[in-house]
């Protein structure tokens, strides 16, 4: 009996997965010239926006420098022999801000620096005993910030960067599940405050406190632990007082800290129907407007928080055929012959369909569930296709890994 209703179980969920593998066929088809798409070798795991150019890191093993205006793959960073998974920058001149230095994590466990001038690479550090999983530069105390698979975050000194690697500067080891997103920030007495969140839901809260001697440690100490939310946190920013998080609840949370702090009014927990992968508060950013942008699924959502207690949903975009993994914003700058810059505002969206999106904030902001294609008018720009790496460097990982490794990859 037991056969009959494993047989049985296995028939329904192959069915299950036929019926979703030709759905996305199908949407695939519908959205293939939605949002500008820059179509990619793999997917963008993480994506950084400087300028006009995004950064990319790649589960083809690479990471990227491509050009948002038109879509041009300019510069391929290669050496890592796993999915690339997240990115930094650190000034090459201390101080500068000329964020001339890339920094990359991978599933080879490794972190590596290159040197965007030349693209070579500078060093490479046995970081982790698991996957790399983000990373966060604190340029004005020269700190990289790591967290892992292996529950495990990690600092680095980057001092002397361009002539050792960086050096270990301490660890913490609080987490009980892999940490996959942190975020921070520098205090005007020297101290860092670290954000730390793993796949249980789990948000921890340290301090970081540099002490003296020949070589640069921080001391962690727990501030505060959040367990709002009920599983997997999958983004987390910290700015102007407040934490906000995604998670594959369905929920974005945004909470006061230091608790009791702020006087401004809570935003309620925004529910979506399905895991938030993604969140953008532009309030946070160049744009400076109260409205966010979650992904969830392959929807892009927009909402209106003009009023924080009651966040309104002003459109959604039916962006791509697969996850929403990454919203950014970008401010296009461009001169226009009589010497005037022309500034016009997106909304960048990457997703395990392989492609890059670009829509524009007023499409996304005048976008109905009903229209979810708003005034779109896109191109497909698709640059030439780059190897993924060779099979020889991939590394050992387990079955659980793999099933990750193959949605990354865009298999079904």
């Amino acid at each position: 009996m037991s056969e009959i209703t494993a047989d049985h179980s296995y028939l329904l969920r192959s069915a299950a997965e036929l019926e979703l593998t030709e759905a996305r066929r199908q949407k695939a088809d519908r959205t293939k010239s939605l949002g500008s798409p820059i179509q990619l070798t793999g997917n963008a795991i993480d994506i950084q926006i400087r300028g006009n150019y995004a950064w990319i890191a790649e589960s083809a093993h690479v990471a990227k420098k491509i050009d948002l205006e038109t879509g041009k793959t300019l510069q391929i960073y290669r050496g890592h022999h796993a999915p690339v998974t997240c990115l930094a920058f650190y000034d090459r001149i201390p101080g500068s801000g000329d964020e001339k230095l890339l920094i990359t994590g991978s599933w080879d466990k490794t972190i590596k620096i290159w040197d965007t001038n030349t693209k070579g690479l500078i060093s490479t550090t046995a970081a982790h005993d698991d996957f790399v999983k983000t990373l966060l530069v604190v340029p004005s105390v020269k700190l990289l910030v790591s967290s892992s698979s292996d529950k495990i975050v990690k600092f680095w000194d980057l001092t002397d960067v361009l002539e050792k690697p960086p050096q270990p500067a301490g660890s913490v080891s609080a987490h009980s599940r892999p940490v996959e997103c942190i975020a921070g920030i520098a205090n005007a007495d020297g101290t860092v405050t670290l954000f730390t969140a793993d796949t249980m839901g789990v948000l921890k809260v340290w301090k970081l406190e540099r002490e003296g001697g020949p070589r640069p440690r921080w001391r962690s100490t727990l501030l505060d632990n959040f367990n709002h939310h009920r599983t997997r946190i999958t983004e987390v920013i910290y700015d102007a007082g407040y934490i906000w998080t995604a998670s594959s609840d369905e929920t974005v949370q945004v909470v006061p800290y230091p608790r009791g702090s702020s006087d401004q009014t809570p935003i309620p927990p925004l529910t979506h129907p399905l895991p938030v992968r993604a969140i953008l508060p532009l309030a946070l950013s160049d744009l400076e407007e109260p409205y966010i942008v979650t992904g969830y699924g392959d929807v892009i959502r927009l909402y209106d928080a003009s009023t924080p207690s009651e966040p309104e949903i002003l459109g959604e975009i039916d962006a791509h055929w697969h996850d929403v993994t990454a919203l950014r914003l970008w401010v296009q700058k461009s001169r226009m012959d009589d010497g005037r810059t022309r500034i016009e505002l997106w909304i960048i969206s990457t997703s395990l369909d392989g492609t890059i999106r670009r829509w524009r904030f007023s499409e996304l902001r005048d976008s109905k569930p009903d229209n979810p294609a708003g005034e779109s008018k896109a191109t497909v720009i698709t640059p030439t296709p780059q190897p993924s790496g060779d099979a020889k460097d991939q590394v050992e990982i387990t079955e659980e890994e793999e099933r990750e490794l193959a949605e990354l990859m865009g298999e079904d």
